[in-house]
């Protein structure tokens, strides 16, 4: 069997023929499996990818593991705030290409993707899902090839020597469809990891789901023999190996009885519909406006120069609700015993910015209001809401 097998006719006509194969009447063996390599590297293309899959296909008798690389980004849970979890304003500048931000459909944590970088998608009906399963088949993979030992944790994270985490994990169910994706860290560049994912403290209360952070490994550290074509042909060959439904190795026999590795064009012409799809991925609608309420707190020292003579150990507060992405309510605590004058004034300042965009944009106009400002207080106001929204 050909290591990769590009398809000549459409995607669907092979996917009709592989379901309406006639197998033995055994459940296991009623099953085929595919190995499906992304000629993509963008984030958008391939997560859009993942959710057509996900919408369309018939996993009862075909289950399929996706294998794919992205150029560099930050890929955000479904439900994670991204002010939270990466460097935001800094991701234009990190590497030459810059850093893109994309939300994925699943939950869990952040993670950062780059051609050191594998990325695994394992399809099956939801009755089928079972995440321990597709990890044991990436741990047996490279044991077998590298003789490495990985272990999985109780957060069903893949690691080395228990503490240093070479792979995050998250998963997506469905009502009769399911996948479970994970990473694999061969040759991250991890300066540009930490500096897409560093954050300052910030005081933010939300409910959306937040990271928790782990020391992490590439795996050429431990093996300098590890590359991402060879694993790639490791990963694929154990999956296949397997019985669909047990964690059974049924050897080579096994193996070459499967659907073998495709080389899949994400495309229109492939997967009608699918840029649609990338096209909402891709949209500030979806990266920020599917953020989770939140609000953000922040106290500033009032200059002497406007506490007209009191005496005043308080600081100004501004609290900042986000909604959707976009200012929702803006709200100053002034401290008693000074003049409300020019405070509570600035009415023009903060109701400006009310059903704007948390973005850069919006900052831009401000600093713009600022310049016109003639009012001492007015101005000081202003630029505590321009902390407010670059301390994030």
């Amino acid at each position: 069997m050909p290591l990769m097998q590009r398809f000549s006719p459409r995607l669907t006509t092979i996917i009709n023929r592989i379901n309406n194969k006639s197998y033995s009447t055994s459940n296991d063996q009623k099953i085929k499996k595919s190995v499906f390599i992304s000629q993509s590297k963008d984030v958008y293309t391939n997560l859009a990818l993942e959710d057509w899959m996900y919408r369309n296909f018939d996993f009862k008798n075909h289950h399929v593991l996706m294998l794919w690389q992205n150029n560099p980004c930050v890929v955000i849970g479904r439900h994670q705030n991204p002010w939270l979890e990466a460097n935001v304003t800094e991701l234009p500048y990190i590497s030459e290409q810059g850093v893109q931000l994309a939300r994925r459909n699943s939950g869990g944590g952040t993670v950062y993707h780059d051609k050191g970088n594998l990325n695994l998608t394992f399809f099956t009906p939801r009755e089928h899902y079972d995440r321990k399963y597709n990890l044991q088949i990436i741990s047996r993979s490279l044991f077998r090839e590298y003789n490495m030992k990985v272990d999985i944790s109780p957060r069903e994270d893949l690691t080395i020597r228990n503490f240093k985490q070479v792979s995050g994990t998250a998963a997506k169910l469905g009502r009769t469809t399911a996948y479970h994706h994970c990473t694999l860290l061969v040759n991250v560049n991890k300066v540009d990891l930490h500096m897409a994912l560093q954050k300052p403290e910030a005081d933010i209360k939300t409910n959306a789901t937040k990271s928790i952070k782990s020391k992490i490994m590439n795996l050429c550290e431990e093996n300098p023999h590890v590359e991402i074509n060879n694993l790639m042909k490791a990963v694929g060959w154990e999956y296949m190996r397997m019985h669909p439904l047990k964690l059974v190795d049924g050897g080579m026999e096994l193996a070459n009885n499967q659907n073998g590795f495709q080389l899949v064009n994400p495309t229109d012409g492939w997967f009608p519909g699918l840029t649609e799809i990338r096209n909402q991925l891709v949209s500030w609608e979806w990266h920020y406006g599917k953020t989770p309420k939140f609000n953000i707190t922040k106290s500033f020292k009032i200059p002497d120069s406007l506490v007209e003579g009191y005496g005043i150990s308080e600081d100004l507060r501004v609290t900042m609700v986000v909604e959707n992405g976009k200012i929702n309510d803006i709200s100053l605590y002034v401290p008693p015993g000074i003049s409300s004058q020019g405070f509570s004034g600035n009415v023009n300042v903060i109701t400006s910015l009310i059903g704007h965009k948390f973005s850069e944009d919006t900052l831009g106009s401000l600093e713009m209001m600022i310049s016109g400002l003639v009012n001492e207080k007015d101005r000081f106001v202003s630029e505590c809401l321009k902390q407010v929204m670059t301390s994030v």
